[in-house]
């Protein structure tokens, strides 16, 4: 598996994340932080203009000199200063010639919102300057602020000044604001990478390379050894740890479980072949003179072909692996006919014939795409579970679901499982549903439905009986149009 390359890599994701959301916060830092800076600017150079006016108040006759009047003018960045002050008088500073304004801004009682438009329309009046067009360096914008003296509310003041000093001033506030916002985004990106890497980035490296190394050698890997952390890495080493050990200590069972199944299948072939040649010499026995022989020879032809059954199950449910499917259109009624022949052409454990009712309710014409062979199979185990274990009657009824699904119901009167059979009902070799058998029909037949793509569940099992649910797919096909031509015989299998 190829390691993550430096651009790739959680560390660099980390670092570049932190940059810009640092970035991002101290953008939206900037708006108010430019607005502001605007308001401070202008007020500034109202109070200034106050104090400039009130030198006409100390001037003979209230008129000051033309060079006096120039100086404090140029002091205060204007080219016109009014000062209103209560019962209407005015004092007034002014240029010989004062330039039109071209724009007027009234302060008194704007709202931060209109701060920031404010401030916006400075700033992009010169970027368009910048470029060449508008308004911008190449020609100055003239303005009349209003508003209230910042030294004494009860007057106002009024100033004609050029707009070019005040965005320089903005612009060289941008350029302090983005070089601050640059480092402290290096330094907070640095910081928090460095951070991040030591808490989550090397653990997460070690945790990475554990799991690699244990996916291609899971018994030569060396064993995690997980650290005192109480965090989530912490959980996640010993939860690794945890699996590891269970993982391998599966593995050595399989292992264990595999030589053992082979073994078993071979011992158990042999066997098989010498019950059955001893079924076959115990038929004679019904031929003996002796009438006790003749009794007891149906119980014990009966138990040889049990146990011939049990090793036909165990070395089919060893050998077959995952099951082989050839799916095709069914016909349900038809196989579910064939099941119950065969099912009740099953010996009870006395030796006797199966007296039982088979119901099939299931209605003609309705198609399955299932593998005919491999669902008798689950059928036969299902209704040989029933009638061993007592029922006379088993109702097999058909319920069509969404999604093309059908839901095939195999219901007895029988008397119920017993709780340990339910507590390991699917378990093979444990899950007996009945006295005498060896666990393997319902785990059989729920391996057969789950290779369809359903499932096998009990839905009830009480004094009255039990019934389990299948889940199987509909055939969508035609019915006047599709032939059966893969109901094949399941009585081989």
């Amino acid at each position: 598996m190829p390691r993550p390359t430096v651009a790739t890599s959680l560390s660099a994701k980390l670092l570049l994340l932190t940059i810009l959301f640092v970035l991002l916060a101290e953008v939206l830092i900037y708006a108010p932080s430019i607005a502001r800076f605007r308001m401070s600017y202008l007020e500034e150079r109202l109070a200034a203009a106050h104090i400039a006016a009130l030198s006409v108040e100390a001037a003979p006759d209230l008129m000051v000199t033309k060079e006096l009047q120039a100086k404090l003018l140029a002091y205060t960045g204007t080219h016109v200063i009014d000062l209103i002050q209560p019962g209407a008088r005015v004092y007034m500073l002014s240029r010989p010639m004062p330039p039109q304004a071209d724009a007027v801004y009234d302060l008194r009682g704007t709202g931060m919102g209109m701060q920031f438009v404010d401030a916006g329309n400075a700033l992009w009046l010169a970027l368009e300057g910048a470029l060449g067009s508008g308004i911008g360096p190449q020609r100055n914008r003239v303005i009349r602020v209003i508003d209230r003296s910042p030294n004494d509310p009860a007057q106002r003041v009024e100033v004609t000044m050029d707009e070019r000093p005040l965005i320089d001033a903005m612009l060289d506030f941008s350029r302090r604001i983005l070089a601050v916002s640059v480092a402290i985004s290096l330094i907070a990106a640095i910081l928090v990478y460095v951070t991040l890497h030591a808490l989550l980035v090397r653990p997460m490296r070690r945790l990475t390379a554990e799991v690699v190394a244990f996916r291609r050698d899971p018994d030569g890997a060396p064993p995690l050894v997980p650290g005192t952390r109480a965090d989530e890495i912490g959980v996640a080493e010993r939860e690794l740890a945890a699996m590891q050990g269970t993982v391998r200590a599966a593995l050595r069972q399989r292992e264990r479980l595999a030589t053992l199944g082979t073994a078993v299948a071979k011992i158990n072939h042999d066997l098989r072949g010498i019950l059955s040649t001893a079924s076959l010499l115990s038929e004679r026995l019904t031929e003996s003179a002796d009438p006790e022989v003749r009794r007891v020879t149906p119980r014990l032809v009966a138990s040889l072909d049990r146990a011939v059954e049990l090793c036909s199950q165990t070395l089919s449910f060893t050998r077959d692996g995952v099951l082989p499917l050839s799916p095709a259109p069914t016909d349900l009624r038809r196989l579910v006919e064939e099941v119950g022949a065969e099912v009740l052409a099953t010996a009870r454990p006395d030796g006797g014939r199966v007296e039982a009712d088979w119901v099939n309710e299931v209605p003609a014409g309705t198609l399955a795409q299932v593998d005919a062979a491999q669902l008798g199979r689950a059928l036969v185990n299902l209704g040989r579970n029933a009638v061993q274990a007592g029922a006379d009657r088993v109702r097999l009824s058909i319920q069509a679901e969404p999604a093309n699904r059908l839901t095939l119901t195999v219901a007895d009167n029988g008397p119920g499982l017993a709780p340990r059979a339910r507590e390991n009902l699917f378990q093979p070799f444990a899950g007996s549903a009945r006295a005498g058998g060896i666990g393997l029909g319902l785990a059989i037949a729920r391996e057969v439905l789950r290779t369809h793509g359903g499932e096998l569940r009990l839905v009830e099992s009480d004094a009255a009986g039990t019934a389990f649910a299948l889940d199987i797919p509909q055939c969508n096909a035609d019915r006047g149009a599709v032939a059966v031509a893969a109901h094949k015989s399941f009585v081989s299998h």
